[in-house]
């Protein structure tokens, strides 16, 4: 029994150790692939395959962080509706990139400001299955940024409607300008030389931009603002554990983000996670401090957007800053994330999560903080001028454009929940359920006939 016991325990060694000859076989350049290149081509091709469809999936995983986190910034008669539109932004957001954002953002681009090629994409070369698989996650990072502001007060299907359109047009005409002409031409920004790797102005901005023009069109909660003098009333949300729990989801999806823009499993991959690493810390470092200089509450919902918002800062710039820059980039966005929800404030704007902040007033941040800070190349203010025509140009597609948007679609659905369902809850009123229901079991709910 002893000796059939070792047999088969050398017979399973051996077969690990032949497996792990292969794997390191196919991992590690050998003089036998190095003298076939087209060999060392499909090896490079499956490796930077499984670097991107990992990031996707990271990325992916951050429409997750995005949930728990608005969700638990909102209140609790809210939950799942927040959750639903955050889950359909995904499914609608891939349908339509689909079928036309890809197209518009990345197709031939002779004209210099729109795709208008690879539409519905099929029958391509794999690599451009990873790409739009990659890119279709971008697209429904930068609608969800709308979701988070529009809280607790938007009519489901409204959002929706309104979602579809700026994942099939608004966000993919910016991006054309700025990274498009994948198969042919080039957007005019870039032909600028203008600096995005990840997308701090792309995705975030834009997103932000969007968002401000639904929070305009909507109003403020009920309640949010004072009619006698109009200063904000603080309305909580339900779970601040849920928020820090979406804040460290979303800080772990974005090494995906940032680091899956490299498109290639290389070298390069270590010091953009690191510049990405430092900016988030510095951002929560930032937020703190300029909480005690402005002798403000350090709050968790401020330090964990100051976090996200050196995140989103350092997006652009991440593969051509120094670490120094990248940490100082997050401790700027971070102080812009908590000055920025206050400026919001004064302005009765009722943005329920601080995405505008975030996303938009630190994306321009670190947009500009990219054209600065570029390694060998610093205060280069010909480059300086390039980001700030892009952060301008970005406001001035998606601004309007989302504010026409809106306006159609409340001028034709109506836009905005009913007070009555405001007040009841969206969880009840536009899905017939509740997150809590235990909250709720001695109440009687009314729906308007």
């Amino acid at each position: 029994m002893q000796s059939q016991a070792g047999h088969n325990m050398a017979k399973w060694i051996h077969r690990f150790l032949t497996a792990g000859s292969v794997l390191l076989g196919t991992l590690i350049p050998l003089p036998a692939m190095a003298a076939d290149p087209a060999l060392m081509q499909v090896l490079e091709l499956n490796l930077n395959t499984l670097w991107v469809a990992l990031a996707a999936a990271l990325v992916f995983f951050m429409q997750a962080g995005f949930a728990l986190l608005e969700s638990g910034m909102s209140r609790a008669k809210n939950a799942v509706n927040v959750m639903m539109k955050n889950y359909m932004d995904v499914c609608l957001g891939s349908l339509i990139y689909w079928l036309l954002g890809y197209g518009i953002m990345f197709g031939e681009n002779l004209s210099g400001f729109i795709g208008l090629s690879h539409f519905a994409l099929t029958d391509v070369a794999a690599w451009d299955y990873s790409l739009l698989l990659f890119q279709m996650m971008f697209a429904a990072t930068a609608v969800t940024i709308c979701s988070g502001a529009m809280a607790e007060r938007t009519k489901y299907d409204a959002y929706l409607l309104a979602a579809c359109g700026i994942t099939a047009f608004i966000y993919p005409v910016f991006g054309s300008w700025a990274w498009g002409g994948l198969y042919g031409g080039h957007g005019w920004l870039a032909e600028l030389g203008f600096i995005d790797f990840a997308g701090s102005t792309v995705v975030h901005s834009v997103g932000a931009w969007c968002a401000l023009a639904g929070v305009i069109i909507l109003g403020p909660r009920t309640g949010r603002f004072s009619r006698e003098d109009g200063s904000a009333r603080e309305i909580p949300g339900h779970n601040l554990s849920l928020v820090a729990l979406g804040g460290f989801i979303l800080w772990l999806g974005w090494f995906g983000f940032n680091g899956g823009s490299t498109l290639a499993a290389s070298a390069d991959i270590g010091l953009i996670l690191l510049n990405t690493q430092l900016a988030a810390a510095a951002g929560a470092v930032g937020a703190l401090l300029f909480c005690r200089a402005t002798r403000q509450p350090v709050l968790l919902t401020s330090t964990i957007n100051g976090s996200l918002a050196g995140l989103v800062g350092v997006t652009a710039g991440c593969a051509t800053m120094t670490p120094e820059f990248a940490a100082l980039t997050g401790l700027v966005a971070g102080a812009i994330a908590v000055y920025g929800s206050r400026w919001l404030q004064r302005r009765r704007l009722d943005d329920v999560v601080g995405a505008i902040p975030v996303h938009g007033f630190a994306g321009a941040w670190g947009t500009v903080a990219a054209g600065v800070f570029v390694r060998d190349d610093l205060f280069n203010w010909g480059q300086l001028a390039v980001q700030m025509v892009g952060v301008l140009s970005a406001f001035l597609w998606a601004f309007p454009t989302a504010l026409l948007l809106f306006f159609l679609i409340d001028r034709l659905l109506g836009l905005r929940a009913s007070t009555q369902h405001e007040q009841q809850g969206l969880d009840y009123t536009e899905h017939d359920e509740v997150g809590y229901p235990e909250f709720h079991q001695h109440v009687t709910f009314h729906k308007e006939s």
